[in-house]
């Protein structure tokens, strides 16, 4: 179901099997401008994504037919639309899994509504700010980046990358031969809020390696500083770097 706004309202798709949060939040959303589509199960809402086009996604984890982790997936294989999960105090392993497929940011329930709020105006925001910033393509040595056209080519074949995945490319290659901290990586890529730890950083970083180094336990491009972060060559090893 999805509620009139004047035609400039961010569209925020919220999913939720529990009516009173549902409303909840409709109506708050509502409320300060944003148009808002709703959705009770996973299904419905990987459906509602590809017909309505949402600017940002608000998802539970705990969902009918098919979960919100699962849905979280699916609707990753075809967009890169901000994705925040709604999870119990008791969902910790879900909360890692939910971000390590996609999802952008996470709030626990119960939560304020003040920072709710908040959290969607900042994801909005750098969504926003995302898409007006112009980026010509990115080359190092046998690996091209194009942002304009989230596309990524490396030794002349098309490679497909998940959302974060090419962010965090992005970032690397944007500072090439720089070491660029977890922090900064976290900073850039997750958000100043986000909550989640290094970690994170480390299994996107395996998932690129397999995707674009020749040798992914040998690799030639992301290379680990220790102690430090990550630093992206054009395909000679540094001094700094270890294989790890």
């Amino acid at each position: 179901m999805v509620t009139e706004a004047p035609p400039s309202a961010k569209k925020i798709l919220v999913v939720d099997d529990e009516s009173a949060i549902l409303q909840t939040l409709r109506f708050n959303l509502e409320r300060n401008g944003y148009q808002v589509a709703t959705a009770g199960d996973g299904r419905s809402a990987i459906a509602l994504a590809a017909r309505e086009h949402p600017d940002l996604i608000i998802m539970d984890i705990m969902l009918p037919v098919l979960d919100g982790i699962e849905a979280c997936r699916e609707i990753r294989k075809t967009s890169g639309v901000p994705i925040i999960m709604l999870t119990a105090k008791d969902q910790e392993i879900d909360k890692v899994l939910a971000l390590e497929l996609g999802a952008d940011d996470y709030v626990t329930k119960p939560f304020s509504l003040h920072e709710f709020l908040a959290r969607v105006k900042a994801r909005l925001r750098r969504a926003s700010e995302a898409d007006a910033k112009s980026s010509e393509a990115i080359a190092a040595g046998d690996i091209v980046l194009d942002p304009a056209r989230q596309s990524l080519v490396v030794r002349g074949h098309s490679v497909a990358l998940a959302p974060k995945e090419f962010s965090l490319l992005q970032v690397l290659m944007e500072n090439r031969g720089r070491v660029v901290t977890r922090q900064t990586l976290l900073d850039k890529v997750w958000g100043y809020d986000f909550e989640g730890d290094h970690q994170t950083i480390s299994v996107h970083v395996r998932w690129l390696r397999e995707k674009i180094e020749i040798d992914p336990n040998n690799p030639r491009h992301i290379i680990t500083v220790r102690g430090r972060g990550y630093m992206f060559a054009s395909g000679g090893r540094s001094s700094l770097e270890t294989k790890t």
